[in-house]
């Protein structure tokens, strides 16, 4: 009796096994297969700050020497009409004056190049963070890239409104909750929400006019949603509407004008390291 029943846990074991193994393989695949995507589009973002980031150091590089060249020709010019005694003390306090302006600049090319390399490391933090917090999300509903030094977040229409309204939609609830989540956790940044358009003309009527209009109550509505209800200082944040004037796509194709209808989001360069750095003589 008792080889009986441990043959029936055995049986039933053996099946309950093959019945979720499966399932478990097929989960497991597909989150390799999610993971996998995301890290290789990590991978392409990593290539690109990298190679801006060398193009900038390469033209360091090639300021650096040549300010070396032209202090080392000054500094044997100076030696040879001192030599000569052809100049008088003033003329070669001058020239000292000179060769010290040069050892300015070179400090201030160092300086702008260690304030790229900290832009490029922060805007690659930024970017990895946010392809984390919505890595879940299709490509094409919503894009994180940086361009020119900026970053951007491209969030589809069809994601965040209903057709022909400014009106936030649950869903778009859940997405602006995430990125919200990584821009607070980065303090010192300010960003812009632009509200984008198809060409097509807007016929909703009521308080809207046209696109214009459209464009900035939705961008208005998405930092409304940000600061109420994900507690997004206000004062980080700016709304505008572009309308239809500046597409990234075709107007012509349905393809292209899906493509259009988008809200953006533009994280802001932290221009005052800049602004301080071009506060410094320059003489």
């Amino acid at each position: 009796m008792k080889l009986t029943q441990i043959m029936f846990v055995g049986a039933a074991s053996a099946m309950l096994f093959s019945c979720s193994a499966p399932k478990k393989l097929k989960k497991c695949g597909e989150n390799y297969t999610r993971l996998d995507s995301t890290y290789r589009v990590l991978m392409m973002e990593n290539a690109k700050c990298q190679a801006q980031r060398n193009a900038d150091m390469d033209k360091m590089k090639m300021l650096e020497a040549q300010l070396a060249d032209s202090k080392a020709n000054s500094n044997q010019v100076l030696n040879q009409l001192k030599d000569l005694s052809v100049i008088s003390g003033s003329q070669a306090e001058s020239i000292k004056k000179s060769l010290d302006n040069i050892g300015v600049k070179d400090a201030y090319i160092k300086d702008l190049q260690s304030a790229i390399t900290r832009k490029d490391s922060m805007n690659m933090a930024l970017v990895i963070n946010l392809k984390s917090a919505i890595g879940n999300l299709e490509d094409q509903d919503i894009n994180v890239k940086v361009d020119k030094g900026v970053v951007y977040v491209d969030i589809s229409d069809k994601m965040l409104f209903k057709s022909g309204s400014y009106e936030i939609t649950d869903r778009a609830s859940e997405v602006l909750g995430k990125v919200a989540k990584v821009i607070i956790n980065q303090p010192d940044i300010e960003f812009l929400v632009e509200g984008h358009t198809d060409s097509k003309p807007f016929k909703g009527g009521g308080v809207l006019l046209d696109n214009w209009d459209l464009s900035v109550k939705r961008a208005t509505a998405v930092v409304r949603v940000l600061q109420n209800k994900y507690n997004v200082p206000p004062s980080r944040m700016t709304a505008a509407g572009r309308g239809e004037y500046m597409p990234i796509a075709s107007n012509d194709t349905k393809e292209g004008n899906a493509t259009n209808r988008r809200t953006r989001i533009v994280i802001l360069p932290q221009l005052d390291q800049f602004f301080k750095l071009l506060e410094k003589p320059q003489n």
